[in-house]
């Protein structure tokens, strides 16, 4: 199970979502959505685990991943 770290308001954000919405991947069992808006403690996860404090930001055991189009991309070659 991977974690993508999101808020709701990131345009970059929903594009990654809107591609999960269109796979087979089940929320709950295959990923988690984590809110990382300011002042969470998924922001503050962020930070902890990749240094700065953007979003999207994905998490696949050793696999870290700040950019959409970046995710979306390794997302396509990991589990299509």
């Amino acid at each position: 199970m991977f974690q993508l770290y999101q808020y709701a308001s990131c345009p970059y954000c929903q594009r990654v979502i809107s591609y999960l919405s269109r796979t087979s991947l089940v929320p709950g069992k295959d990923y988690e959505l984590v809110e990382a808006s300011h002042g969470t403690p998924g922001r503050e996860e962020v930070v902890r685990l990749g240094g700065i404090s953007q979003v999207p930001f994905l998490v696949d055991k050793e696999t870290k991943l700040y950019e959409s189009m970046d995710i979306i991309e390794y997302l396509k070659r990991k589990y299509s």
